[in-house]
């Protein structure tokens, strides 16, 4: 069964895949003379399954949305799972997909708060020449422009300082190999930090010594990011990083977003990101918006303990952060909601079936960076332009 509502060139459908009890969003966009992007968001609906059936319906829904739902050429250039309990699932995930999948992977512990086990989400485009780089980096090129995928990188330094340092080094270094900057290039980033509580701050440290480096500053500009509760399979891993890039873009292609009626520059508070970046190409927007909470534009936590209020001002936030960019909340593709407490996710999901109801997104459990931040969410809008001194996507 499909639902199916469109608005300007995007397309959003759920369908229900009663015999794999499998609910699948997909938004789709289409450019004039690019490509089409499709934003899937798969959930499993029965939450008495063990995670081995979880996983192969969510399987077999995959190749069913592939053949049945997308264009014929689209293919997957980047995958996350959402997982309830990576040390034990991780391996039976990796066994489907090392034989399955050609594209960008990421792993997270962040547990569906629908209390199913595990859920997807994957990022497909069509008229892509894909490659795996020698160096790690998925790469999908169309029309003078190459995006580059890192998903899941890691290592094992002594802590989270030093690991995020060496996962910023290492990322330079492979966008170096490409003829690409960090400054330039970069669209998004995303860490999941183990115990964020206490693991968060040496990540904010590394990160803004690494990019002045780079220089990325308060007088340059940052990278749109989310740095959000998250565990990694291995204990010994406290920070997991994934990045996006594109090369073939013009300086002005890139449009930072700030909403300052709303919200603050993130350095005011010591940390070093945009709040949301709009990529701008002959035929489309695409607008990444970095994890974003209850605050306001002197960096205040509004509505202590309130999560519904909290919910509500999270929402202003973004639609400030899209009207920069010529876009609404109907223009989202992707989001995902993260919430620290699970007691909350009725709430939130009723708070979201009604004031949103065509929304695509998941909830998953997952702390945000200040304790007092109940929910935080991130997404990817989509929004027809006309700039013609640029080349379509």
């Amino acid at each position: 069964m499909a639902i199916t509502t469109r608005h300007n060139r995007m397309d959003y459908r759920k369908v229900r895949f009663e015999d794999k009890a499998v609910e699948v969003q997909i938004a789709s966009f289409t450019g004039k003379g690019g490509t089409t992007e499709y934003q899937v968001l798969f959930s499993v609906t029965d939450t008495s399954l063990p995670f081995v059936n979880q996983l192969q319906d969510i399987q077999r829904a995959y190749v069913d949305v592939v053949e049945k739902e997308l264009a014929g050429d689209a293919v997957a250039v980047f995958r996350r799972y959402f997982l309830s309990d990576a040390s034990n699932q991780a391996d039976m995930v990796m066994d489907w997909e090392c034989d399955k999948t050609f594209c960008a992977l990421s792993l997270v512990q962040q547990p569906p708060l629908n209390g199913t086990k595990l859920a997807m989400w994957t990022w497909f485009q069509t008229d892509m020449k894909t490659e795996v780089l020698p160096n790690g980096l998925f790469a999908a090129s169309h029309n003078g422009y190459t995006q580059y995928w890192c998903g899941g990188a890691y290592n094992r330094a002594s802590n989270s300082e030093y690991q995020t340092r060496l996962l910023l080094n290492d990322y330079v270094m492979q966008l170096l190999e490409q003829g690409c900057k960090l400054a330039d290039d970069c669209v998004r980033t995303w860490f999941f930090v183990q115990n964020i509580d206490v693991n968060y701050a040496g990540v904010v440290k590394a990160r803004k010594e690494v990019f002045v480096t780079q220089n990325l500053t308060e007088k340059t500009h940052y990278i749109s990011s989310t740095g959000i509760e998250g565990r990694n399979a291995d204990p010994l891993v406290y920070v997991t990083m994934d990045t996006y890039a594109v090369k073939g873009l013009k300086p002005d292609q890139l449009q930072f977003l700030y909403a300052p009626t709303h919200l603050n520059p993130t350095y005011e508070y010591g940390v070093t990101f945009e709040r949301g970046t709009a990529v701008h190409y002959g035929d489309r927007k695409d607008i990444f918006i970095s994890g974003t909470a209850s605050i306001d534009n002197k960096g205040n936590v509004l509505y202590p303990g309130d999560i519904l209020k909290q919910a509500a001002r999270m929402m202003e936030n973004i639609a400030a952060l899209l009207a920069e960019a010529g876009a609404a909340i109907r223009d989202i593709m992707q989001a995902i909601v993260y919430l620290r407490d699970p007691a909350d996710y009725q709430v939130v999901k009723d708070f979201f079936y009604n004031n949103y109801p065509d929304l695509p997104h998941v909830i998953v459990r997952a702390s945000v960076c200040r304790p007092s931040w109940l929910i935080e969410m991130e997404c990817i809008a989509a929004v027809e332009s006309f700039e013609t001194e640029y080349d379509a996507l």
